[in-house]
C-alpha cells in the first residue's frame, strides 16, 4: 500500500507558461481543482480509498528543534544524508562503499553554499542528524573531511570523498520533480554503482525520496476524532464540538501519543525558542557568509534594559522588543545555530518572537496558555501544508514568513480570548498582507532581507491579531481563499523569486554593498 505520507507531496505534471516551463509535480495536500479531481487524485482515492486532503499531520510535523540557516536548504539535506545512510546499512552496503557523490540541483544549488547546503548533507553521511548535532562539531568535521579527502559514512566506515569532485553544484539544471532536488551515489571500488537516489525537500525540513517512500513523519493509517483539511471545516467542527482550536489539537494528538508526551515536546519546542532568544541577544560579532552583516540584537538589547525609563515616555517601545525577539533568532538561525523550525527556519523568528511578546506584554499568562499558543499556530500551519506550501522554492517567501505571521497572528488571537472565528479572521489578515513577497535573499544566504522580514512578520503578526480581536469574526476574505490565492500566486511567480538569488534584491544589490 502507498503510505499515506506520500499523499502530501504527489504533485502531477502540468505545462507552464512564460518563463516557468514545466512545473513541478510534487503538490502539498488538499489542492482544489474547479473541474473536478486530478486523474492522479481519483487513482490514489481508488486504491486506498482516502481522499490526498485527509492526510493527518501532527503537531510534532509542525515544529523541529534543528540548526540554522534553513529548513529546506539545512534540514533537509542532513536528513536526506542521514536516511542515505539508514538505506545503505538496509541492504548491508555500508562495507562495501568506497565512494559517494552528492549532486545538487535548482534551488539547492544556487542557494546552496549561502544555505550551507553542502555543510548540512555531508554532516547527514556521517550520520548526523538535525535534530541532536552539535553545532559546534560542524566546522571541525568539515575541515576533517576536507583536510583528509575522506567522510566516515554513517560515522564508522571511512570513503573516498573530494568536494571540489564528489559534490557537485548543477546550476544550470532542476530535477524535473521538485525546485529543492538532490542525488547521491554510492560506489564499490571498481566505480560500480551500488545505490542511487534521489530527495527532495518540500519544505520545513520534510524530504522525500525518488522512490516514494516518504519523508520523517509523525505517522500515517491514524484516524482522528476530528479531522480538518481547510479551515471551514475546522470552525465547523468548533462550532459543533463546543471546542476551541487548541482542544481540537489536543484530542486529536491523542490519536498519536499521550497527552503527557504532547505536553513535554510542546514545552520543549517552547524552551528551545526561548533558549535562543537568549543565545542571540547575548551574542555579538560578523555573521557568517561573507556579507559582513553585523549582529543588531545584543545592541539593542543593552539599549532596551540600560534606558527602561524611555518606555515610558514612547508607548511604541514595545515594538522594540519584538524587533529584538525576532532579531535574536534570526541572527542565531543565520550562524547555523540550534533553532526551531516554525514552521521553516527563513521563518523562524516569527512564532518566537510573537509568543515571547505575549509572555512578556500579555495578562494571565500560564504553561496552558502557552500550549494553547503552539497548537493553535500548529493547527493553522497544518492546512498551509495540506493546501499550498510552505516552500520558498515553491512559493517564495509568503510561503514562509507569510505562513509564520498567519499561524502567530491566529495564536495570539487565541490567547487573547478570541473566538475561532477570530481566530481565523487573524489568520487570514496575517497572510492577505504578505501575498506576492518574494524569496530573493543577496548571496544566497539567510540574513538579507530575512533577518529584517522576521520582524517585520512579527509585528504584522500582533496587529493582526489586534485587528480581529476588534471585529467579530465575520469578514470578506476567508483564510481558505486567502490560501489558494498565495497557491495561486507562487505558481504565477517567477522562478528568479522563489530562492534562487536570481532576481530581486540579490541581483539589484551588490554584495560589496552589505
Amino acid at each position: 500500500m502507498i503510505r499515506t505520507l506520500l499523499f502530501l507531496i504527489i504533485r502531477r505534471t502540468i505545462s507552464g507558461q512564460g518563463t516557468e516551463g514545466a512545473r513541478h509535480r510534487f503538490y502539498n495536500v488538499g489542492r482544489i481543482f474547479p473541474c473536478g479531481k486530478e486523474p492522479w487524485e481519483a487513482l490514489l482515492i481508488e486504491k486506498n480509498n482516502t481522499r490526498p486532503q485527509d492526510v493527518n499531520l501532527s503537531v510534532v510535523d509542525l515544529y523541529t528543534i534543528g540548526i540554522g540557516p534553513s529548513s529546506s536548504h539545512t534540514v533537509g539535506p542532513m536528513r536526506a544524508g542521514y536516511r542515505f545512510c539508514l538505506e545503505l546499512d538496509a541492504r548491508n552496503l555500508l562495507t562495501k562503499i568506497r565512494s559517494v557523490i552528492v549532486d545538487l540541483y535548482g534551488s539547492l544549488a544556487l542557494t546552496g553554499k549561502g544555505h550551507a547546503t553542502d555543510t548540512a548533507v555531508l554532516m547527514g553521511l556521517t550520520g548526523e542528524r538535525p535534530r541532536s548535532v552539535d553545532p559546534d562539531k560542524i566546522a571541525p568535521t568539515i575541515a576533517a573531511i576536507d583536510a583528509d579527502h575522506q567522510l566516515r559514512l554513517y560515522g564508522a566506515h571511512p570513503v573516498s570523498f573530494n568536494r571540489a569532485t564528489n559534490l557537485v553544484f548543477h546550476m544550470t539544471e532542476s530535477l524535473p520533480e521538485h525546485p529543492n532536488g538532490m542525488r547521491i551515489t554510492a560506489f564499490d571500488g571498481d566505480g560500480v554503482v551500488l545505490h542511487k537516489q534521489e530527495y527532495f525537500s518540500v519544505g520545513g525540513g520534510f524530504i522525500v525520496s525518488g522512490d516514494d517512500r516518504g519523508a520523517e513523519y509523525s505517522g500515517d493509517n491514524i484516524t482522528l476524532p476530528y479531522p480538518f483539511s481547510s479551515a471551514d471545516e475546522l470552525m465547523a467542527i468548533c462550532k459543533k464540538a463546543k471546542l476551541s482550536i487548541a482542544e481540537i489539537m489536543v484530542e486529536n494528538e491523542k490519536s498519536w501519543r499521550e497527552p503527557s508526551e504532547t505536553e513535554e515536546f510542546v514545552d520543549r519546542v517552547h524552551r528551545a525558542m526561548m533558549d535562543c532568544i537568549e543565545r542571540g541577544y547575548k551574542a555579538d560579532g560578523i555573521l557568517p557568509g561573507g556579507l559582513n552583516v553585523k549582529r543588531r540584537a545584543r545592541k539593542l538589547y543593552l539599549e532596551l534594559t540600560e534606558r527602561p525609563e524611555a518606555g515610558l515616555k514612547d508607548p511604541l517601545t514595545v515594538i522594540d522588543w519584538v524587533n529584538l525577539y525576532a532579531l535574536a533568532v534570526n541572527e542565531e538561525n543565520a550562524a547555523g545555530a540550534r533553532v526551531v523550525t516554525a514552521p521553516t527556519n527563513g521563518a523562524a523568528g516569527v512564532i518566537p518572537a510573537v509568543l515571547r511578546y505575549y509572555e512578556r506584554f500579555g495578562a494571565n499568562v500560564t504553561q496552558t496558555k502557552i500550549r494553547e499558543f503552539l497548537l493553535t499556530a500548529a493547527a493553522i500551519g497544518s492546512i498551509y501544508k495540506k493546501r499550498a506550501s510552505i516552500s520558498a522554492a515553491e512559493v517564495g517567501c509568503q510561503g514562509e514568513v507569510g505562513v509564520a505571521c498567519s499561524m502567530a497572528a491566529g495564536a495570539l488571537c487565541a490567547v487573547m480570548g478570541g473566538t475561532p472565528e477570530q481566530v481565523e479572521n487573524a489568520a487570514e489578515i496575517g497572510m492577505e498582507h504578505n501575498l506576492g513577497l518574494t524569496c530573493d535573499p543577496i548571496g544566497g544566504l539567510v540574513q538579507v532581507p530575512c533577518i529584517e522580514r522576521n520582524t517585520m512578520g512579527a509585528v504584522k503578526a500582533i496587529n493582526a491579531a489586534r485587528l480581529a480581536m476588534r471585529g467579530d469574526g465575520q469578514h470578506t476574505v476567508s483564510l481558505d481563499k486567502v490560501i489558494e490565492t498565495m497557491r495561486q500566486t507562487g505558481a504565477d511567480m517567477q522562478s528568479k523569486y522563489k530562492e534562487t538569488s536570481q532576481g530581486g534584491l540579490a541581483v539589484n544589490v551588490n554584495v560589496v554593498e552589505c
